[in-house]
């Protein structure tokens, strides 16, 4: 029943298109274990943990049976919270881009007056949280009769709220000929007897919860606007000075627009991605190597071979699909006892998403001041009086005192020459 590529699923194009859009090369475990069963019409248990690619699994073969030319809600996805109401709504909307799907969350704390007005519009997937769900089922503004699918997301979360009554009388009032899909991280009784009530032969779809360890880390993160990113990266590579860095971007476009930007920019760097023959892959992976590339960009899949020792900082220049592969990728550098660096860029849209990376994680990643050219310029500076007090400590100056003592005169002081030598170390690394 697994795929082992999103092609082989047999989706419509314009679905397609937007997961190759995303970046999403293949599916993370619970999709591929998820997904088929879902497109056959089955019901499922899907025990997952935040942060494995689930809104995706349920969010796909939704958007495969809507109906986008009728305006009736076809799919209703239960959450616990507004925050996760909004996420898997943002999430569903990049996937119906070119689909001409409707999709509408709903939810406490929000106008109920826009939220009918968006209903009346018509919304062929509506999201929302078993309170306000119940709020439209009573004021009748919410029809329920034409839905197919019901997604329960999170679904220990939601009984823990106390929705439980809430969700037996939503699921009550939906035709029994729906599709009933359930992720929940856990599966005590309450949940087995929700599945039981009101699900038929589900197929149990699970993913193993690995123990997630981020060791001898420095992780932080930069909110800025995309067109930003390529300046930021430019700088962040000055300013660290850094000789061997790995890029990641979601998709094989984003690669090899970003090194064709970094090229012209006089860096040393190249691409890898799925489109790219072994032979060239392995010759780029020779080049990064032996330093004759600094900066590697990739994507997810295509990095899965990289094993390089001397890799000094992970950036994130997209936002990865899932937490666990924001681990995977940052887990390239700090090898070999070192301590390794990750920078993530992220747009205003994704800060929820550094929210679930450090609950995922356990640890906590930095929020970061852009740095303006002014503070790559300090830093630099900072750095090289670093270097210069270690390099004093260590001694061993006397033919450069010398060597000073013949420049210095009267119109030149030993505190000229000092300023003049920075002056020009600083202007070299520009």
């Amino acid at each position: 029943m697994e795929s082992s590529t999103f092609t082989d699923l047999n989706l419509s194009r314009n679905l397609e298109k937007a997961i190759e859009e995303l970046g999403f090369e293949e599916p993370t475990p619970i999709q591929a274990q998820a997904i088929p069963h879902i497109l056959e019409g089955r019901d499922v248990i899907g025990q997952a943990q935040t942060g494995t690619g689930k809104t995706a699994a349920f969010g796909i073969p939704a958007l495969e049976m809507v109906n986008p030319n009728s305006k009736k809600t076809q799919v209703l996805v239960l959450c616990p919270t507004r925050e996760l109401a909004n996420q898997v709504a943002d999430e569903l909307g990049k996937l119906a881009k070119y689909t001409g799907t409707r999709i509408l969350p709903v939810y406490g704390g929000q106008s109920i007056e826009r939220q009918i007005k968006g209903l009346r519009r018509g919304a062929q997937i509506v999201i929302g949280t078993p309170g306000r769900i119940m709020d439209h089922i009573e004021r009748r503004t919410l029809d329920l009769s034409t839905v197919e699918m019901v997604v329960l997301d999170e679904a220990d979360e939601m009984l823990d709220m106390g929705f439980r009554e809430d969700i037996e009388s939503i699921l009550s009032s939906i035709s029994m000929e729906r599709q009933t899909i359930l992720f929940s991280a856990t599966m005590p009784a309450p949940i087995m007897k929700l599945t039981k009530n009101y699900q038929q032969n589900p197929v149990l779809v699970k993913t193993i919860h690995k123990v997630v360890t981020v060791p001898n880390m420095e992780q932080s993160y930069f909110e800025l606007k995309h067109h930003m990113k390529p300046d930021v990266l430019c700088r962040m590579i000055d300013i660290y000075d850094v000789k061997s860095s790995l890029v990641f971007c979601n998709t094989k476009k984003m690669v090899d627009e970003l090194v064709t930007t970094l090229k012209t920019r006089g860096y040393l760097a190249d691409g890898l991605h799925g489109d790219m023959k072994q032979n060239q892959r392995e010759k780029v992976m020779a080049s990064f190597r032996n330093g004759e590339i600094e900066t590697l960009v990739a994507t997810d899949v295509a990095a899965r071979g990289i094993d390089v020792e001397n890799i000094e900082v992970v950036f994130n220049y997209d936002m990865p699909q899932d937490e666990e592969s924001y681990v995977h990728r940052i887990g390239r550098t700090g090898r070999a006892g070192r301590q390794g660096v990750a920078f993530t860029f992220v747009t205003a849209k994704e800060i929820y998403k550094i929210k679930s990376i450090q609950k995922y994680t356990r640890t906590k990643i930095k929020c970061q001041k852009v740095p303006s050219r002014s503070d790559a310029e300090d830093f630099k500076a900072s750095m090289l009086e670093k270097r210069l007090k270690e390099t004093i400590a260590e001694g061993h100056l006397g033919k450069y005192v010398h060597w000073v003592e013949k420049i210095v005169d009267e119109d030149c002081t030993s505190m000229d020459v000092a300023a003049g030598l920075v002056k020009m170390m600083l202007a070299e690394n520009r």
